[in-house]
């Protein structure tokens, strides 16, 4: 088995200026097969609302739903880092809320935690999470969370004034003790600009060629959720149709009397 993915090999990748890649599971074979193909972080994105549970948008998943696919798909990693991304008002409340609910999804075995936002309260999360030696992920630009606020699914940092104010955050957070940051639908100039003014990696969701990682909803990666596509997303399988077609084969044979046949049967 190859060497367990940590924050200090995490911090070493962009060091070496070496690449790499950060996908979604929220099941544990899922997990286990993502782990198997040498992704190097997992993470339970809080896109399970909509991509696993059909919900309209990803503030309609809580605490104890994370926690569930947390464990699941904890089961199913020995090399890559996990990380479990806190849902909407799990942080939000409080310090002492934060510090309790991030420091369950660790013992659920996650390894680490993503939050959103870089605003005074939020950096103040950061400092404590990390001084209880809870690593911590950043997420800036375009947050999901604060979709209300920001009026709808729109590109962030597009001119040198707001990629700065998001550079300043990002500062921040660094500071404070994030391991990584994740940058989201950003011009790739305002990413690259950001990603070469720190220290720690940047990980690109639609900003760009120019981030130390790249990380993609698994479900888009596999063609299995229909609803929509990202402009930045790439489709690598059309598991959809498989699923569909698997189903629809099934179907048929029970009804005309192919399935089971005598192989099949005790």
């Amino acid at each position: 088995m190859s060497k367990k993915v940590t924050v200090n090999i995490i911090k070493q990748y962009k060091a070496n200026k070496e690449k790499f890649s950060v996908l979604t599971a929220y099941d544990c074979y899922t997990a286990k097969y993502l782990d198997e193909a040498g992704i190097d972080i997992v993470l339970i994105g809080d896109s399970l609302a909509m991509v696993a549970l059909g919900y309209e948008n990803t503030n309609s998943v809580g605490i104890e739903e994370m926690s569930i696919f947390t464990k699941a798909v904890a089961k199913g990693v020995n090399r890559a880092f996990v990380v479990t991304d806190m849902p909407f008002l799990s942080y939000h409340t409080s310090i002492e809320d934060a510090v309790k609910n991030c420091g369950q999804m660790i013992k659920f075995g996650a390894n680490g935690v993503k939050i959103e936002g870089g605003s005074d309260y939020i950096i103040s999360v950061v400092e404590r999470l990390t001084s209880v030696g809870i690593p911590v992920m950043g997420h800036l630009g375009f947050t999901p969370q604060f979709l209300n606020q920001l009026g709808g699914y729109k590109i962030q940092g597009k001119t040198k004034e707001a990629a700065n104010k998001i550079l300043l955050q990002a500062k921040k957070l660094e500071k404070a003790g994030v391991f990584s940051i994740v940058l989201e639908m950003m011009p790739e100039d305002s990413a690259k600009y950001i990603t070469d003014s720190l220290t720690i990696p940047t990980i690109s969701c639609g900003a760009g060629r120019y981030c130390d990682a790249q990380v993609l909803v698994s479900d888009d990666v596999f063609g299995k959720y229909p609803e929509f596509k990202p402009k930045f997303a790439r489709k690598y399988a059309d598991m959809g149709k498989l699923i569909f077609d698997s189903a629809k084969k099934f179907n048929d044979d029970v009804k005309n009397g192919k399935f089971p046949d005598e192989s099949e049967v005790f």
